[in-house]
């Protein structure tokens, strides 16, 4: 029998000045986010009652309150036993919040509810979205808007606000008994919590020093001494001595100097006064056109002195190119959200695709009931979701993200009433978001990313009489016809899957509706025959699919003719059948040889998935990206696997200083577990370029690790290489855990001193992990 240790009973005295100190630490939260007063705060603070919604059978009252940090919000659970940590999430872990019925579970389980009392919360990771019913629509809208203040304003802190919120927050959990003070025992549990480990002898030794009144219990101005000790960076002080005067000001003509001779900034003369009215936060300084070392601090971590070029967060490249020029965001089997063969199908896939960037998903169709095309991986056990709702979320997320042209690849395996009825949806719902004629009379090539800019492309089969898509030669007489059925689901390499296909009678043909044939315009499927004969030239607009395999083996026996292919012609690739974990494929092999649709399991996270958000987050995160001029010219000789001399841009070296890291998360939530953080930096790029390099790990800090070590790297292909640093927790028994990680272009790689925010694992950013990195690239002889 477990025994629970009883908490000492508080007088009503002391309840009420815990409750008093409580009130006091969230208006100061309040105020840190820029919300003093704020009513929706208020409300979130008190808490109320809301409806929690999971099915039609269960919907439950339970308590949610935003807790005193302004961070977390507490919820009330009825399940026995369960750890008070699971009651609480974070804010910094919602994606969005969504008022009315704009979830599965609300569209399904609430209708009987008015819209104006219901909201979801939409998480980052793979959690369930929470639904919600509040009791008047008053309240709907405190949590609504409460919320969305709070994440805009953190999202808009400084890299040292949210620190010092963070500390904050530490240090109040550490003082067990809310005194507002802190004995040594509590400083040690404070070390643990912000991830270091500190021996008894230098724990005491801070503590002493920080002990000016000798009452053993560190407050006031000695707990903000602390914080000063814990948060110094002893790196950047060095940096910052060489450049600034003996009175501590940097002047501006010292700033364009460190612009100039680290950082590598052409127009340091013209950026430097604009850094100090930006960062700066000593109004004496700034009057003088100075820099102190805080401002110092802030500019390093802020977007300017980011590693990944913040001229790139904009869309900087020429889109007025055939759309056969650019690598497209492509997610495959984008309903699924786990597995391949048993998972849940949901519209949130789509929703969660499209606002990471993708632009091209994958609709699987098959008959429904009822005379609704219904979407599922086919012969499997995955759940199935109605077709037009689909077409719903797609329309109603295709350009939140970026405006530029989403396609819609269909695989088709309805009957021919229902074929009419998908035609139907999308042209009803989708209107004149879908494109059903060409652009500007094209007829000759594929119109660009900027002509097609909110426009949704249907990829599919089209009548082989109606020969010309475009329409120079089209039969319109035609009702339906019979082309080839490519099921990429038959090729699943799973035993009941190839019986549920036996038994089927799977044929090879398909009946086609002209209605459905008259969606697809610029992406005609067709089975690939080989590379074309250049007497006999295939017309642009007939695009192919391959899987990762036979995709892989053209790269490597035709590399350059492949290039050729996809210089006019569109290349979907999509994962084996045998990964039926939706594990992915290496994304590089592929668009080094030019396939622009490299279809992968958006859902799945890895190497693989953060190599292709780092490819994508260029070029504005409008998930296209202009590919090399060599990958673009007809006469070109390029082969990734064969590099011989020519205009493939000039070879680079890649020289890098891992510094010091900031703030790792902890990887395992015990007060006792510290991380040993160690940094990996991966090149991702043609053959000769891939490598690796790692520091040596540095026990038990993962607060503030220092590495200073230094690694060469020789780029033969900058256009085609991609960096990736990954930091994992070192374990020397089992596989080491991973902690973060950051992948960007080498073309987007800021040179000088600059840090690096880490991502979790599902491509989200931390709010204040970083590695601190020194860069420089030069030119090879």
């Amino acid at each position: 029998m477990q025994c629970f240790r009883r908490q000492p009973k508080r007088s009503t005295s002391q309840e009420n000045i815990l409750r008093e100190q409580s009130r006091r630490v969230a208006a100061l939260n309040g105020i840190r986010l820029g919300l003093r007063d704020d009513v929706d705060l208020k409300f979130l603070l008190k808490g109320s009652q809301l409806l929690k919604v999971k099915s039609g059978s269960w919907r439950k009252e339970r308590f949610y309150k935003l807790q005193e940090d302004c961070k977390t919000i507490w919820q009330e659970s009825k399940k026995m036993l369960r750890s008070p940590e699971s009651q609480i999430f974070s804010i910094e872990d919602i994606r969005d919040v969504r008022s009315g019925h704009k979830t599965e579970g609300m569209e399904k389980y609430a209708k009987d509810v008015p819209e104006y009392r219901c909201f979801s919360i939409i998480f980052k990771d793979q959690r369930k979205n929470l639904d919600l019913i509040a009791s008047s629509e008053e309240d709907a809208n405190h949590w609504i808007s409460g919320l969305g203040k709070i994440i805009a304003h953190s999202n808009s802190m400084n890299q040292k606000q949210k620190l010092q919120h963070w500390i904050h927050t530490c240090l109040r959990k550490a003082d067990k008994n809310k005194d507002n003070k802190m004995s040594l025992k509590e400083l040690k549990n404070f070390l643990k919590e912000v991830n270091i480990e500190v021996d008894d002898y230098h724990a005491k030794k801070i503590f002493q020093h920080c002990d000016k009144s000798k009452t053993e219990a560190l407050e006031d101005d000695e707990i903000e001494e602390f914080y000063k000790i814990l948060t110094e960076r002893k790196e950047i002080d060095k940096i910052f001595q060489k450049y600034s005067d003996a009175e501590g000001f940097m002047s501006c003509q010292n700033l364009v100097r460190f612009l100039y001779e680290m950082q590598q900034e052409e127009d340091a003369v013209v950026a430097a006064p604009a850094l100090i009215q930006r960062y700066e936060p000593n109004e004496r300084a700034k009057r003088g056109n100075a820099m102190t070392k805080d401002g110092f601090l802030m500019y390093l971590l802020s977007d300017d002195g980011n590693i990944f070029n913040s001229s790139h967060r904009k869309v900087y490249q020429d889109m007025t190119q055939p759309l056969s020029h650019y690598l497209v965001s492509s997610s495959h089997n984008t309903y699924l959200m786990e597995d391949q063969l048993t998972g849940p199908s949901s519209t949130e896939a789509y929703i969660r695709a499209l606002t990471k960037g993708c632009r091209c998903v994958e609709l699987d169709c098959w008959d429904g009931p009822n005379s609704e095309p219904i979407i599922y991986h086919g012969y499997t056990l995955t759940s199935k979701i109605l077709f037009s709702d689909v077409i719903k979320a797609i329309k109603n997320y295709a350009f939140k993200t970026s405006p530029y042209p989403v396609i819609i690849s269909l695989e088709n395996h309805c009957s021919v009433d229902q074929q009419k009825v998908m035609a139907q949806h999308m042209t009803t719902i989708l209107q004149d978001m879908l494109l059903i004629a060409p652009v500007d009379g094209n007829k000759s090539q594929f119109p660009s990313p900027e002509q097609l800019k909110g426009k949704i492309l249907v990829k599919g089969k089209k009548l082989s009489r109606q020969d010309d898509p475009t329409g120079t030669n089209g039969n319109n007489n035609l009702e339906a016809e019979d082309v080839s059925d490519e099921d990429e689901a038959a090729e699943i390499e799973d035993e009941s899957v190839k019986t549920e296909i036996e038994q089927k009678g799977k044929s090879d043909t398909l009946k086609l509706a002209k209605e459905l044939s008259d969606t697809v315009v610029y992406c005609k499927s067709v089975h690939f025959n080989g590379f074309e004969d250049p007497s006999h030239p295939r017309a642009f607009y007939e695009m192919s699919s391959f899987t990762e395999s036979k995709a892989l083996k053209l790269a490597q026996e035709s590399a350059t003719n492949f290039i050729h292919h996809n210089i006019r012609h569109l290349s979907r690739i999509y994962p084996a059948g045998w990964r039926t974990d939706s594990s992915n494929y290496n994304p590089i092999d592929l668009w080094n040889v030019g396939c622009q649709i490299v279809a992968l399991n958006f859902q799945t996270a890895g190497t693989e998935m953060d190599v292709y958000q780092g490819r994508f987050q260029d070029n504005g995160f409008s998930g296209y990206v202009l590919k090399p001029e060599f990958l673009r010219d007809e006469q070109t000789k390029f082969n990734p696997k064969s590099i011989t001399e020519g205009t493939w841009g000039t070879k680079k070296k890649l020289l890098l200083k891992i510094i010091s890291g900031q703030q790792l998360p902890k990887v395992n939530k015990s007060k006792n577990s510290i991380v040993d953080p160690k940094v990996t930096v991966e090149i991702h790029g043609v053959q000769q370029d891939n490598n690796k390099k790692q520091t040596k790990v540095i026990e038990n800090n993962g607060f503030n690790p220092k590495w200073d070590e230094e690694f060469t790297f020789d780029i033969e292909i900058p256009a085609l290489a991609l960096v990736r640093f990954v930091v994992e927790d070192f374990d020397m028994s089992t596989k080491n855990d991973f902690i973060g990680q950051y992948t960007l272009p080498f073309t987007s790689l800021k040179q000088g001193y600059r840090h690096i925010h880490l991502l979790t694992k599902n491509g989200d950013p931390y709010s204040s992990s970083t590695l601190f990195v020194y860069i420089e690239i030069q030119d090879c002889d």
